[in-house]
């Protein structure tokens, strides 16, 4: 299992893109000035993954097929809610029952963690999920007419919800599997705020270093190594590095 982000990071004076893939133990950060399919494949992961890669609903993830995707929910959540504060009566009502659907799936998928239980229940997972479908089917009708940008935008959630339907609910079948993108979005975290702090990096080289120091960190971290002894031991020449067996 691996999660990918992206996000915006202004350096030497234009807009580049930080790239992140990331598993439990293992970080990996690059600045490249592509957001697509160049910077992912000079990142060199996500071509080679053969795992179940977990991202937001971005296109050129997608491109990369020999990976079995799974689409965030909590991303969908939040393109539901909007749905909720602007879209028209019947879209509304559609968003409202598919979140409710959602939800409640995750609190079984919750409790069924702290139960430790291997699934959950069949009758609840039935349920919930033709009650879901439902609503997105009953979404894609309230929007067909796409009749503005809004709708249009409306209408394409629902159909994506429709047509990645596994896609979005792989953590209702593998409660191993999960529910968002959390992980991935925690690794650009502190790069966000770097340029939050600083507005940008003046060069591309000194963004290349910073995200490599930042892999370096963030793996070590991840393996329960003291972020200052491992800076020391890298300034001493000799870096710490994680076992890979």
């Amino acid at each position: 299992m691996a999660f990918f982000d992206e996000t915006r990071f202004r350096t030497a004076g234009r807009l580049h893109w930080l790239h992140s893939a990331s598993t439990g133990m293992f970080v990996h950060l690059s600045v490249h000035r592509r957001r697509g399919t160049q910077a992912i494949d000079a990142a060199g992961i996500l071509p080679a993954f053969r795992g179940v890669a977990m991202h937001d609903a971005w296109a050129p993830y997608d491109t990369y097929t020999e990976a079995t995707h799974a689409l965030c929910s909590a991303h969908a959540l939040r393109e539901l809610v909007a749905v909720t504060e602007c879209g028209s009566g019947q879209a509304r009502c559609a968003a409202y029952r598919s979140i409710d659907a959602l939800l409640a799936l995750k609190r079984a998928a919750d409790a069924a963690h702290a139960a430790c239980a291997e699934r959950i229940a069949d009758r609840l997972k039935a349920g919930e999920l033709k009650a879901l479908r439902t609503a997105v089917r009953d979404g894609v009708k309230a929007t067909v007419a796409r009749s503005s940008k809004t709708e249009c935008k409306h209408n394409a959630l629902f159909k994506r919800l429709h047509s990645r339907w596994d896609d979005y609910l792989r953590w209702v079948h593998d409660l191993d599997l999960p529910f968002d993108n959390n992980p991935a979005e925690q690794t650009i975290r502190m790069a966000k705020l770097r340029i939050k702090v600083s507005g940008s990096l003046r060069t591309l080289r000194g963004a290349q270093d910073f995200a490599a120091i930042r892999t370096y960190l963030a793996t070590a971290d991840r393996h329960g190594q003291n972020m200052l002894d491992v800076l020391s031991q890298a300034m001493r020449g000799r870096p710490w590095t994680p076992a890979t067996t």
